[in-house]
């Protein structure tokens, strides 16, 4: 699709295929309220502009949406097209020996008591080497840093996946 055939959706239309970037409903409202962009790079201004302004809430709705690393579904129910890039930024994964797939699970687990939501990492082009020593170096953050390194990695995420759904 093109920046013009989503500057033309119905905003509803426009607001689900925004929901396949970002799993948060005020996000999507919000930039589907903003519309029509002049520019593929105002629209990337537009969608931090946006998610830099929500809540914690919001930002925790956005983060629920996405699987664990490693595992295929978040959740809560999320378009299709949210899964299959999912799974594409996490193939890092498939070639994962046990020992780091085994050491991821146990990061992931310990990530989601310590702060009460899944890690959340920009997982494209990263091996799950990468990724677990991201996690294991993230572990050591305090709640209140936490929080916003996860948010600045899902922006990284909604930004990356609004060049997949537009043709830029």
């Amino acid at each position: 699709m093109t920046l013009t055939e989503f500057n033309a959706l119905p905003r509803y239309r426009a607001e689900g295929e925004l929901m396949k970037c970002c799993g948060s409903a005020a996000w999507a409202r919000t930039m589907g309220s903003r519309r029509p962009f002049v520019s593929f790079d105002r629209l990337l201004k537009a969608a931090s502009e946006v998610w830099w302004r929500l809540d914690q809430a919001d930002w925790m709705e956005a983060f629920r949406a996405h699987p664990q690393i490693g595992e295929r579904k978040g959740a809560v129910q999320t378009p299709k097209q949210f899964h299959v890039w999912s799974a594409h930024e996490q193939s890092g994964m498939d070639r994962a020996g046990v020992a780091v797939a085994s050491a991821l699970e146990e990061g992931d687990r310990e990530y989601l008591a310590k702060f009460g939501y899944i890690f959340i990492v920009c997982a494209t082009g990263r091996s799950a080497d990468e990724m677990l020593a991201i996690l294991q170096s993230r572990l050591l953050n305090p709640p209140d840093e936490e929080i916003r390194v996860a948010a600045a990695e899902q922006n990284k995420i909604s930004c990356l996946r609004l060049e997949k759904l537009l043709t830029v």
